[in-house]
């Protein structure tokens, strides 16, 4: 049996006004211009969300990273290479799923010649959820993925938290069921090799909520 919860209130893409198009590239192009935030000054390419306008099931993460940012892709470096393989394992076909970032730019800092990753604050999430809020109403999807902290705030608020909530699904009336879990990047991090094995077999646990959500 699934855990599957109600949820009063709701987070910033799913409350506050957002983007008005009528097509995903119609949007696209809109965001293309976006300068909502200051993130733009820095980031090579606005990161759009990426999938069929048809999907059932859209995941969210943080915001692009270095790889995304240079390629223009969601989810193409080594955070998405993982969440590509434990899709697969947990029986789940990502050209299916739609997805996206809470926010478009990749926020960063230098370190020597590195671009490393700094966490978007609370004012660039909100602002993002523009364009994010825009994505769900178009799409329209059956179950949302939060994928790590970021995504879950702009999704659900800060009331719902992912270690204490990963694994549940959580439900708003006339907005699409939220499944929350940690960003695939929270593996890469984890150095001990049992740790880490555990660690993914959890994620794709969780993931395989999503067959079992939509019956697939």
């Amino acid at each position: 049996m699934l855990d599957r919860f109600p949820l009063t209130g709701t987070g910033p893409s799913l409350a506050y006004e957002h983007a008005d198009a009528e097509t995903l590239d119609e949007l696209r192009d809109d965001a293309r211009s976006c300068t909502r935030c200051d993130l733009y000054r820095n980031a090579t390419h606005l990161v759009f969300g990426e999938g069929p306008d048809t999907a059932d099931i859209v995941l969210v993460g943080e915001q692009p990273g270095d790889k995304e940012d240079l390629a223009a892709r969601p989810f193409v470096g080594p955070a998405g290479r993982l969440l590509d393989q434990c899709l697969e394992e947990a029986g789940v076909d990502r050209d299916r799923c739609y997805v996206t970032n809470a926010v478009k730019h990749f926020k960063y800092q230098m370190r020597g010649k590195k671009r490393l990753h700094a966490r978007p604050n609370a004012g660039e999430v909100q602002r993002c959820a523009w364009w994010l809020g825009a994505e769900l109403e178009l799409l329209k999807p059956k179950l949302v993925v939060a994928l790590g902290a970021t995504a879950v705030s702009s999704l659900l608020g800060s009331k719902v938290k992912v270690m204490r909530d990963r694994g549940h699904i959580l439900h708003s009336p006339g907005k699409p069921d939220v499944l929350v879990t940690i960003h695939p990047s929270a593996l890469l991090r984890i150095r001990e090799q049992d740790e880490k094995e555990k660690s993914r077999l959890a994620f794709v646990r969780d993931l395989k909520k999503i067959r079992r959500f939509l019956r697939l």
